[in-house]
Order: structure tokens, then C-alpha cells, then sequence
């Protein structure tokens, strides 16, 4: 049993001021995984002081100073995707070729990607006579979710770090144990002490008190949209920068000229991969009227094709996070079947032979309305709305009618079409016949999936703020 009774402040792991502690469960088997401490605002005030005091000399360092960090978290990082690859097994319930190869390996590719934009970034730009400097904000914090959890922590900490901010880092408390050898390939990387700092604890107590706190210049939280709000309000008095990356509930338009079966095929497999717990994925699927029955029976077959069962025995399919969200995704479920819907595949209730964990049948409707509490609702499970329409505009109606924007996808085989549609959706982050995550391209959402973008060189523009030096360079 993992047990990380500790957390990682100014480059020591420090006993925390309470003794509260929180069981982690592991959602394969609905079982405790281990423990962790939680922390409250006196930990938060440790961590700011730590990285406050840290935040000059970092500031200071040079660039090819910080490159060189960034290169030896990556290597490090490298080193240790076995440890990080099972642990994310164990906290959120993904196969192991899911949480190694793609979620684990996703972290140095942040890193690498943040040491090679620092190359050529420019931190100054002349205007006329003034000068324009980008300085880093001073002191952020993040609070990141339990989906994708070394995803999520190293797209925020690289770009900072990058820049010469400080970090104090609040992860799932469902999911912890990414963020303690997060901490650890950072401390074997030779940073400063107070850079990096890690504390657990819950998004209503250590969340809060980060965002309430006036010695944190900036917030990023990835997460639902009700906590994005939370934060927002919480920091709102001591105006500090505030960065959502929120809920989405991506539309996928399949157009008449699409390649039917790749569409369908990527499209299903998008809601899929993860358990259906991203905050992108293609959960709705629009298709022509007349296309609706070739589009379910390819629907079903692709659905069918991913088989839940155990992350350890590298399953397809594993769990959601917890026995919370299993109640939800089945409540959502029924409110499907109640509302109209029709079921093609999955449903109620655990797969054969899955009686313990929290494991959901991957499950698709057709004949969803957009009105629908399953086609307006992040549902964060393995479920499928398929909508008809009757034309393009309606599509494209369809496609925005919802509060929010993270994502969308738009699927043909005319590049051209597929491009003009793309146009006319509010939408922040939009994939072109199914193609993959770029990390190096801004990423984020439009109206309640959030503000700001990260990756990329996008990314380090929310670490930064602009000065204006006037008369830099008078005339001769």
C-alpha cells in the first residue's frame, strides 16, 4: 500500500501542520490503495513562503540555465516512466498502455517541448521607441484534475518553470501518487529549493486557500467548470491572473462526404479511450438523417470492440475514478433511456464478471436530441449521444447550441468542406478528420470550457506579464 504522508516543500518532504489523513482508493477494485496527508492553509502559507523566496534567483537564472532544468526533468522523467506508468494505474484505473505509454510518456514530451520553445522565445520586442519585456509573474499555483493527471501537471509546470516561475502544485487528492514521483524526478533534476513545491489536500480547503492567497500571482486549475468558478470567485479579491481549463461536451460533425467507417470508428474510439473521462471527447456525434442507421451499426461494432476489464491485465477498458462518478454516469444513463432515447448498445449496470470496481458498459444512443439532459451534460464516462440533422447549418446549430466550447471535431474527406465548417464553430480546440493531440499548438476553450491556452509557445504567455519601457531608445 502507497502510503505519502508528507509533501514536498521547499525542496524537503516536510510533515504537514495537521494530521488528517484521506484513503485512496483504487478503482479497479474499489479497495484502499494507499494514504495520503491533507493539508490545510497553514501548508499553503509554508509552500507560498517557500516558493516566494525562491522566485527571484529562479527569475534570474538564464535561459540556457533553465533549458538545461527542463532537459534534466525530461531525462529523469524518462527514467522513471515505469513507476509512473503503474502508479496511475493504480490511482485511476487506466491500462497500462494507456497509463504508460500515452499518459506517463506524455510528461517529458512537455518538458522537451517547453526547452525547445525557450530557444528561440523572445523575451523582448522593440516598438517605436519603447521596449516591451515579458517577465514572469512571480508565484502560480495549480490545481489539477485526476483524468489525466501527469498530462495535466507537467502542461502547466513546464511552461512555467520555462519562464522563471515558481510552482506550488495541488493534484487530485483522488488521484496523488503521479504528483509525489512528479516531485521526485524535479528533485533529482538539481532544481532550487522552493521552485516546485507539492501539497495534497482537497479542492475546498488547500484549493481554496490557494487561490484566496494575495502571495500567489497566478491560478490555473484544470477541472470541471463548477470548480472553475469557485477559484474564480476565491481569487477574485486580491485580482490575481486566473487560468480555466474547464468542462467541454465536444460536438463531431460527420458529413455526408465523410469517410463513414474511419470517422465513426475514430469518433467512437475518442469517447472510449480513458473511460470516457476527457474533458474533449467527441460525445456528440451528428450525422446526416439518412446516414443514421450505417453510422449506429458502425457505431456499435467499434463500441462492442472495447471490452472493460482489469488495468493490471492491460484491459482495453478500465474503470471510472470512483463509485461517485459510476452513480452518475448510470443516472445519466437512465435519463437517456427516460428522455427518448434509443439504446444501441451498453446501459445499465457493471459488465459481467466486473462485480467489484467501478466499471461501466460502453454504451451508445441514436435518436438523441440536443435538448437531452445526455447531449447537454459532461457525462465523464464511456457514453455515446449520436444526433441527426437535416442540414449543414443545422449541423453547425447543433454543433454550438451548449454552454460550453473545449473542443470539436469535424469529419470529410474534402479537406476544404471539412475547413469551412471548422469555421463557423465556437469551439477552441478542433480536430480535422480525427487528427491527434498536438502538444505544441494552443489548446483551450471557448465560453464555460474556460480562458487562457496552454501549450506550446501559447502556453508561455500565461506565465508572463508585459512591461513597457518608454523612451528605451530615444532618438538621436
Amino acid at each position: 500500500m502507497r502510503e505519502q504522508l508528507k509533501f514536498y516543500i521547499n525542496g524537503h518532504w516536510v510533515a504537514p501542520a495537521t494530521g488528517n489523513l484521506l484513503e485512496v482508493i483504487n478503482p479497479a477494485t474499489g479497495t484502499v490503495n494507499g494514504r495520503i496527508a491533507l493539508g490545510a492553509p497553514a501548508d499553503v502559507d509554508a509552500a507560498v513562503a517557500a516558493a516566494r523566496a525562491a522566485f527571484p534567483g529562479w527569475s534570474a537564472t538564464s535561459v540556457e540555465q533553465r533549458i538545461a532544468a527542463l532537459e534534466r526533468i525530461a531525462e529523469e522523467f524518462e527514467r522513471r516512466l515505469d513507476d509512473m506508468g503503474v502508479a496511475i494505474r493504480e490511482e485511476m484505473g487506466a491500462p497500462q498502455w494507456l497509463a504508460r505509454d500515452t499518459q506517463a510518456a506524455l510528461g517529458p514530451k512537455h518538458f522537451r517541448s517547453a526547452a525547445s520553445i525557450l530557444r528561440d522565445y523572445a523575451f523582448e520586442e522593440d516598438k517605436g521607441s519603447a521596449r516591451i519585456l515579458k517577465e514572469a509573474i512571480g508565484v502560480c499555483g495549480f490545481i489539477t484534475p485526476w483524468n489525466w493527471p501527469v498530462h495535466q501537471m507537467c502542461a502547466k509546470t513546464a511552461p512555467a518553470l520555462a519562464v522563471g516561475c515558481t510552482v506550488i502544485l495541488k493534484p487530485s487528492e483522488v488521484a496523488p501518487f503521479s504528483a509525489q514521483i512528479l516531485a521526485e524526478i524535479i528533485h533529482a533534476a538539481g532544481l532550487p529549493a522552493g521552485v516546485f513545491n507539492v501539497i495534497y489536500g482537497e479542492g475546498t480547503v488547500v484549493g481554496a486557500a490557494m487561490a484566496r492567497h494575495p502571495d500567489i500571482d497566478m491560478i490555473s486549475i484544470t477541472g470541471s467548470t463548477r470548480a472553475g468558478i469557485e477559484v474564480a470567485r476565491n481569487a477574485a479579491a486580491s485580482v490575481k491572473r486566473v487560468h480555466q481549463e474547464l468542462g467541454g461536451k465536444s460536438p463531431n460533425i460527420v458529413l455526408a462526404d465523410a469517410d463513414l467507417k474511419a470517422a465513426v470508428t475514430g469518433g467512437v474510439n475518442g469517447v472510449m479511450m480513458n473511460s470516457g473521462q476527457s474533458c474533449r471527447a467527441p460525445t456528440r456525434m451528428l450525422v446526416p438523417h439518412q446516414l443514421m442507421d450505417e453510422v449506429c451499426a458502425l457505431a456499435k461494432e467499434v463500441a462492442e470492440s472495447w471490452t472493460p476489464g482489469d488495468p493490471a491485465a492491460n484491459s482495453r477498458m478500465g474503470p471510472v475514478i470512483s463509485e461517485a462518478a459510476w452513480h452518475k454516469v448510470q443516472r445519466l444513463i437512465q435519463s437517456g433511456v427516460d428522455g427518448g432515447a434509443t439504446l444501441v448498445t451498453g446501459g445499465l449496470g457493471k459488465p459481467a464478471g466486473l462485480e467489484a470496481g467501478y466499471y461501466c458498459r460502453p454504451t451508445v444512443f441514436r435518436d438523441v436530441r440536443n435538448d437531452m439532459e445526455i447531449a447537454r451534460e459532461e457525462i465523464f464516462g464511456p457514453v455515446l449521444s449520436i444526433l441527426g440533422y437535416a442540414d449543414e447549418d443545422e449541423a453547425v446549430r447543433i454543433a454550438n447550441d451548449t454552454e460550453y466550447g473545449l473542443g470539436a471535431y469535424v469529419q470529410s474527406m474534402d479537406i476544404e468542406h471539412a475547413r469551412r465548417i471548422a469555421a463557423r464553430i465556437r469551439a477552441g480546440y478542433i480536430s480535422l478528420n480525427n487528427a491527434g493531440l498536438d502538444i505544441n499548438v494552443p489548446f483551450g476553450g471557448y465560453k464555460q470550457s474556460g480562458n487562457g491556452r496552454e501549450f506550446g509557445d501559447h502556453a508561455f504567455g500565461e506565465f508572463l506579464e508585459l512591461k513597457s519601457v518608454l523612451g528605451y531608445s530615444p532618438a538621436s
